[in-house]
């Protein structure tokens, strides 16, 4: 069945349609123009609602009880399906620091997975650690922190089937200019995070490739007047886009602001970071073989690190729309533009005939209603 809505506003990171109809045809956004016929179609009154790009997740460990790191595929397949509750219709599954072994099982299951049309579609991999700052770990294990190294970073990308997509790592490490280089080479995304750079090497690391930095403000060096270091560097460096979580845990809500005005909305992806507690009831989860205490401050270590968040992709838009009241246009670079630029996914982050028909209708108040994807609605608020 196609699905055609109606009388809607079409709003994309370079403006928006008023009242317009939207016809999708075979997973695809086929027409959009003041009024559409059409027979045998599922129809959607859109009066008085808004129509974004689907969101997409770039940093995320897990969710619904389930973490990538379970190797599991049932697990992710469940992961998948909770995440169109929130509006996301694409996400990097995450990997995170452990044994070789560990990370390599994650990546094997992750090669052979492919999500069910009812699902968030897996775009791909987010590798996070193990060639990190032993200095900024957080709740990154620190035993299994190591250099990095591009030998084992192509092995991994091919155990992966080439699913690899982006890696957080600290390029002040040894041999980490040369790592960054060749894994940008590769066309995989270089974030820096966990990370003890000053900022003279933030700029050498964007000499060579760096185009991101992980969860801004946490376990990276501060800014400091003398050395503006990697949280300098990531405000600062034009060509760094920021991840950002906007759970007003992470970061107090005026430092959400000043990324905001430092950065613009061309330079921040929203992310959540979650973790296998999202969307359960607070208390204990595992966090790569780490307990995790979950509660309304957060979720932390014993040791009151933060480990990820519980974070919804829908309530980082609104979100963020409360601190800095950005313009409509402007959640929808951050919250799917953006990070499909950063893919080089041709076909998402934008609503226009021949994309992909991902989408999510929220209304004035951007609670969701419906999540689409290729043009089927999977959620319903």
């Amino acid at each position: 069945m196609n699905l055609l809505i109606r009388n809607i506003t079409v709003v994309n990171a370079t403006g928006r349609l008023e009242c317009v109809d939207v016809f999708m045809k075979d997973g695809k956004i086929a027409q959009i123009a003041q009024q559409i016929d059409a027979d045998h179609v599922q129809i959607i009154d859109g009066t008085g609602k808004f129509l974004f790009p689907g969101y997409i997740d770039m940093h995320i460990h897990g969710s619904a009880q389930m973490d990538t790191m379970d190797a599991s595929n049932e697990g992710l397949h469940t992961m998948a399906k909770s995440l169109a509750k929130e509006g996301t219709i694409g996400f990097l599954a995450t990997t995170m620091t452990q044994s070789y072994q560990n990370i390599e099982r994650a990546l094997e299951n992750i090669a052979q997975f492919t999500s069910n049309p009812d699902e968030a579609e897996l775009l791909g991999i987010h590798v996070e650690g193990p060639f990190i700052s032993k200095k900024r770990v957080g709740a990154q294990p620190l035993e299994y922190v190591v250099p990095p190294d591009f030998a084992v970073f192509t092995k991994w990308q091919n155990i992966s089937a080439h699913k690899i997509k982006q890696i957080t790592m600290a390029p002040e490490e040894p041999n980490g200019f040369e790592v960054v280089q060749a894994i940008a080479d590769s066309g995989v995304v270089v974030s820096i995070g966990h990370s003890d750079a000053t900022f003279e090497q933030m700029k050498e690391a964007v000499r060579h490739g760096a185009t991101q930095g992980t969860h801004l403000y946490n376990q990276m060096r501060p800014f400091h007047h003398r050395d503006p270091g990697v949280v300098g560097g990531v405000l600062l460096l034009e060509e760094m886009k920021a991840e950002i979580i906007v759970d007003f845990i992470h970061m107090h809500k005026d430092a959400v602001n000043m990324a905001y005005r430092l950065k613009g909305a061309d330079g921040i992806i929203l992310i959540t970071d979650a973790m296998r507690a999202k969307g359960m009831p607070y208390g204990d989860y595992d966090l790569g073989g780490q307990m995790v205490h979950v509660s309304e401050s957060g979720a932390h270590l014993s040791n009151g690190a933060l480990a990820g968040s519980v974070l919804k992709m829908d309530q980082a838009v609104r979100n963020m729309q409360l601190i800095t009241n950005c313009t409509l246009e402007e959640l929808v670079k951050m919250s799917s533009y953006n990070a499909a630029k950063q893919l080089k996914l041709t076909n998402k982050g934008q609503i226009e005939e021949g994309f992909d028909a991902d989408v999510v209708i929220v209304d004035k108040q951007l609670m969701l209603q419906q999540t689409i994807k290729a043009g089927k609605v999977i959620y319903e608020a």
